[in-house]
C-alpha cells in the first residue's frame, strides 16, 4: 500500500496529510503501481521511475512512437519485443538547452510515418510487438538522481528481455542508459557511437554532462571498455582532451575525412570488428548532430561538414546487421528545428535500424 509517511524525510507525517488530498493519494498509488517506485534517494511524493498520471511534469506527454500501443503498466513490457522510451532531460547541455522536448518532438514527427518500410520490404508491426512505455521521470536539477532513474528504468526494460530504443534527451543520458543495459549482460559490451563530437572528457563544467558520457561509460562500467568504443563522424567543434582520451585508452575515432578516404563500407567493417572483439553485445548511440547542420538545425551543437543523410542511413544499415543490445538517438532539440527536419531524421533512423534487425533476424 501507498504510505505517505515514508515519502518525505524532511516533513512530518501530519504535514504530509494536510498537503496531499485523498484524490492525489489515489493518483500516486496508481502511478507507483504502473510506473515503479523511483530510484533510491528520491523522496518527493509522486515521482516514479516511469512518469505516470497527471502529476507528471508538463513536458511529459502521452503520445507514442508510430502510434504503437502504449504500455501503461510497465509490468507488462515483457510482452513486447521492442520498447520505445523517452528521456526528457537536458540539464547536461553545454550550449542550447531544449532537448528535454526531444522525445515528444520525435513522437510527433513519427505520425507522418507508417510501420511499412519500402527500402527493406518490412512491416514493423507485422514482425515485432512494439510498445512505447512513455518517459523516464527526470530530476532536472540533479544529474545523479536522473541518472539513477534512467539506469533503473532501462535495466528493468532490458531485464524483461525487451530491446530498449531510447529517445533523448541530451547525450549525457547515454551513460546511465548503457549502465542499465550492461547490468543485464554477462559479458563485455562494445559501443558504436556516431557523432560529430567525441564526448569523452573526464568532466565538463565540473560535472557529468553531454561531453563526458564515454569517459564514464568506459571507466566506471565494468564490462564496457574503451578498446571496444568506436566513434564515427567526429571532427567538428573539438576539445583537445578528446584526442588525448583516444591515445591513452585505445579507443577508435573515425573522422569525416577518414570516411571520405575509406568509404562507408570500410568504416563499417572497422567498426564491427572493433566493437564486437571479445564482446557479447554492441550498443548503438546516435547523436543526430553527426548530420551536417543543413540537415539537422534542431540540435544543441550543430556543426558544418557532417554526414549526408544517405551516408548515415547506409552506415546504420551496415553497423547494425549483427544486432544491437540497445539504441539511443539523442540531442534532438525541437525548439531550434525547422519543419521537423531533425525529428524526422531521428524517426527514419529508428525505423531503418529496426527494419534491418528484422531483415537480418537479429531480434
Amino acid at each position: 500500500m501507498f504510505d505517505k509517511t515514508q515519502l518525505i524525510g524532511y516533513q512530518s507525517a501530519q504535514n504530509i496529510d494536510t498537503q496531499i488530498s485523498d484524490k492525489e493519494t489515489l493518483l500516486m498509488e496508481e502511478a507507483y503501481r504502473t510506473g515503479l517506485h523511483p530510484a533510491e534517494g528520491i523522496k518527493e511524493p509522486g515521482i516514479t521511475t516511469f512518469a505516470r498520471g497527471p502529476l507528471a511534469p508538463t513536458f511529459i506527454g502521452n503520445g507514442t512512437f508510430l502510434k504503437c500501443d502504449r504500455c501503461e503498466d510497465i509490468h507488462d513490457v515483457g510482452k513486447c519485443d521492442v520498447a520505445f522510451v523517452g528521456i526528457p532531460y537536458d540539464s547536461g547541455c553545454s550550449q542550447r538547452s531544449g532537448t528535454r522536448m526531444g522525445p515528444q518532438g520525435i513522437r510527433h514527427a513519427s505520425l507522418g510515418f507508417t510501420p511499412y518500410n519500402p527500402d527493406y520490404g518490412i512491416d514493423l508491426f507485422e514482425n515485432l510487438k512494439i510498445c512505447d512505455v512513455g518517459d523516464i521521470y527526470p530530476i532536472p536539477a540533479n544529474s545523479e538522481k536522473t541518472f539513477a532513474q534512467i539506469t533503473k528504468g532501462i535495466h528493468y526494460i532490458k531485464s524483461q528481455g525487451v530491446l530498449p530504443i531510447i529517445m533523448g534527451g541530451d547525450h549525457s543520458t547515454s551513460y546511465p542508459s548503457l549502465r542499465g543495459i550492461a547490468s543485464c549482460i554477462d559479458g563485455n559490451i562494445g559501443v558504436i557511437h556516431i557523432d560529430r563530437h567525441a564526448d569523452c572528457q573526464a568532466s565538463q563544467f565540473d560535472e557529468k554532462m553531454h561531453g563526458t558520457e564515454w569517459y564514464y561509460s568506459t571507466q566506471t562500467i565494468p564490462n564496457v571498455h574503451a578498446e571496444n568504443l568506436v566513434q564515427i563522424g567526429v571532427g567538428g567543434l573539438w576539445i583537445k582532451e578528446w584526442s588525448q582520451f583516444s591515445k591513452k585508452y585505445s579507443s577508435t575515432q573515425i573522422t569525416m575525412e577518414d570516411i571520405d578516404n575509406l568509404g562507408i563500407e570500410k568504416v563499417a567493417e572497422i567498426a564491427l570488428e572493433t566493437a564486437w572483439k571479445g564482446c557479447k553485445a554492441v550498443y548503438l548511440s546516435l547523436d543526430i548532430d553527426v548530420l551536417d547542420c543543413a540537415f539537422c538545425p534542431g540540435t544543441g551543437t550543430p556543426d558544418f561538414g557532417g554526414m549526408l543523410p544517405r551516408e548515415l542511413l547506409r552506415l546504420l544499415r551496415l553497423v547494425t546487421k549483427e544486432g544491437i543490445c540497445g539504441m539511443d538517438c539523442v540531442e534532438v532539440n525541437p525548439a531550434y528545428d525547422q519543419s521537423e527536419i531533425t525529428s524526422i531524421a531521428a524517426c527514419r533512423c529508428y525505423v531503418n535500424v529496426l527494419s534491418n534487425l528484422v531483415l537480418n533476424k537479429k531480434i
